[in-house]
């Protein structure tokens, strides 16, 4: 099972170019979408989901071309929105069984059974019972992967699956899908949330305003940042010079002003010590150089 996409455009009406020749090899396991809003994931997720219709490109998934197997291989895709919405007044369980209904599985106990089994799948066994309305915000994202589950799907995309969450839900949903990957499945992620991926994805791309400009493993991504983050001190009355002059990834306050955590090529003026990076230091990185590239162009 393997995704290949080669040379997807994806033009809106208006003359809106939200992907502009992308090409990927998506394999089995967890698959990272990284980029920030407007660069395109969306819009990639949702042809792969069948929604939409690309405007130039092509799609192979298991051998097979998009358009034209559309019923085929959506019977073999599991989506989760990023505004997943479920009727209210419906229990977790009643959502479900309407799910599976739509699925054409017409027997009760195959239902139930179904039912029973993503329910269990997803940690929400003890909450079958309670209306969609009274669940809270992780459990409500946990049920969007159980219908997305429904039907046994070899491959599951999902959009932004940790926005809004509290940390100990995000934590508990990585988990999940982490669990998942096991059924050998191609699990597609599209977040701007680097936490969600940097341990979770043997994989990634990073788009920004409609291109590839990383694909590979993650630890590839982080090394070409080596050498490229630093940890600096500034004073408060400093701190506004250096934001615009560098990217800063994290601040921190301390007695005499802040350490800050920032990317750059190099720091000439002041002192600055190179420290280990990371995927969010990576990214950062990745996308300032990105906006100079288009500034500059």
């Amino acid at each position: 099972m393997d995704i290949q996409i080669r040379g997807l455009k994806m033009q809106y009406p208006g003359g809106k170019l939200a992907l502009k020749g992308v090409s990927l090899d998506i394999g089995k396991g967890m698959f990272g979408l990284l980029g920030p809003n407007g660069a395109g994931k969306t819009s990639l997720i949702k042809i792969l989901a069948t929604l939409l219709k690309p405007t130039a490109g092509s799609i192979r998934i298991d051998g097979l071309d998009l358009e034209k197997n559309r019923k085929q291989i959506r019977k073999q895709i599991g989506y989760l929105p990023q505004e997943f919405t479920s009727f209210p007044k419906l229990t977790a369980r009643e959502f479900l069984d309407y799910v599976v209904r739509l699925k054409g599985i017409r027997s009760r106990k195959a239902r139930a059974s179904l039912i029973d089994n993503v329910l269990e799948n997803v940690g929400l066994s003890d909450a079958r019972d309670r209306r969609a309305d009274k669940l809270s915000g992780g459990m409500k994202r946990r049920l969007g992967i159980a219908q997305s589950l429904i039907g046994g799907p070899r491959i599951l995309i999902i959009d932004e699956p940790t926005v809004g969450l509290d940390p100990e839900e995000r934590v508990r949903f990585r988990n999940l899908l982490s669990d998942l990957t096991r059924e050998e499945k191609i699990i597609l992620l599209s977040t701007h949330i680097v936490g969600d991926i940097s341990s979770t994805c043997a994989r990634i791309a990073l788009l920004d305003e409609g291109e590839v400009v990383f694909s590979g493993p993650p630890g590839d991504l982080v090394e070409r940042t080596r050498g490229k983050v630093w940890n600096v001190t500034a004073l408060p009355e400093e701190m506004d010079a250096v934001k615009l002059r560098y990217p800063v990834v994290s601040s921190v306050p301390s007695i005499t002003g802040y350490e800050l955590r920032l990317v750059a090529d190099s720091v000439a003026d002041r002192p600055a010590a190179v420290v280990e990076p990371n995927l969010e230091d990576a990214y950062v990185y990745f996308m300032d150089s990105a906006e100079r590239r288009a500034a500059n162009a």
